[in-house]
């Protein structure tokens, strides 16, 4: 299910600072038609904690009018950080949502057995998969290859966003000894090809707005063995998502966006501030080169 490409959507904005509802019908189109296997709605990308109830709900249903057009997959992300909201918060997820985004709970910290422990209640909760999100450097909160092994292991858990800022230890052993239909997808832009090379059925990239054929070809390479182009790609992309993270991120990637002609706005909503036009032209350069 989760194998192949999937674009984490910004949220653009109009001139007034409204949700650009065409925007957003235009850009998930255009990166599905590039080769993306999916769309992930309300993620970290979309500045979802910057949106009003109404502005989530909008960009969902046009997320998933689009991915039952194109028989693609839409994951929706949900934000909590206890376990009752995040439970209820996947209880109310709309029709069209096929998997829902889980961010480890953050800021608490509250160990591997309480990750678990959380996990496998939302697991009981969900009517869609769950796609855990793992990313430490944001959570404070590390998760090893045997925890994830065991909500791995449970049907409703199919897979994570492995984001851990690095190629580790862990890493080798998770992708080594994976239960059946649990997949991992890189989260870390310039690390994706390695782990891909190492097993990672697909991936989640915010980059992947920039250059979405690329990305997908990439991803295809490595699952059809051909390491050479593969390796090729991995480093041109690489270099790509170095200039798009430049600033924070979806900054300098709605710069290019709006260089591009596919959004109307660069505009982010505070405490994001836009890129600095200098990181721009940088990104636009990485991007054709």
């Amino acid at each position: 299910m989760l194998r192949g490409l999937h674009v984490p959507l910004v949220t653009p904005f109009d001139a007034a600072g409204r949700v650009a509802a065409d925007a957003v019908e235009k850009l998930a189109c255009h990166v599905l038609d590039q080769g993306a296997a999916g769309l992930v709605a309300l993620g970290t990308t979309a500045e979802v904690a910057a949106l009003e109830p109404e502005e989530r709900a909008r960009v969902v249903d046009i997320c998933a009018r689009v991915c039952a057009e194109q028989q693609a997959l839409l994951t929706v992300g949900v934000t909590g950080n206890d376990t009752r909201s995040t439970a209820r918060a996947l209880r109310d997820l709309p029709e069209g949502a096929g998997a829902a985004l889980v961010t480890v709970p953050y800021f608490l910290r509250p160990g591997e057995r309480g990750v678990a422990a959380h996990f496998e209640a939302l697991a009981e909760e969900t009517r869609v998969p769950l796609v855990i999100y793992h990313v430490p450097y944001r959570t404070s909160q590390p998760v090893g290859a045997a925890t994830l092994r065991r909500l791995g292991a449970h049907p409703m858990i199919a897979g994570v966003k492995y984001a851990v800022g690095g190629i580790d230890q862990e890493t080798v052993d998770l992708l080594g000894d994976l239960p059946g239909g649990f997949e991992v997808l890189g989260g870390d832009d310039a690390l994706v090809s390695p782990l891909l090379a190492l097993g990672a059925a697909g991936a989640i990239l915010a980059s992947a707005h920039v250059d979405t054929r690329g990305f997908a070809d990439l991803v295809a390479a490595w699952h059809e063995g051909d390491v050479g182009r593969a390796r090729a790609l991995g480093h041109r992309l690489a270099r790509l998502s170095a200039a798009l993270f430049a600033e924070p991120n979806p900054t300098v990637i709605k710069g290019v966006l709006r260089a591009q002609g596919l959004i109307p706005t660069p505009d982010v909503r505070l405490p994001l501030l836009p890129a600095d036009p200098a990181a721009v032209s940088q990104a636009l350069r990485a991007a054709t080169a």
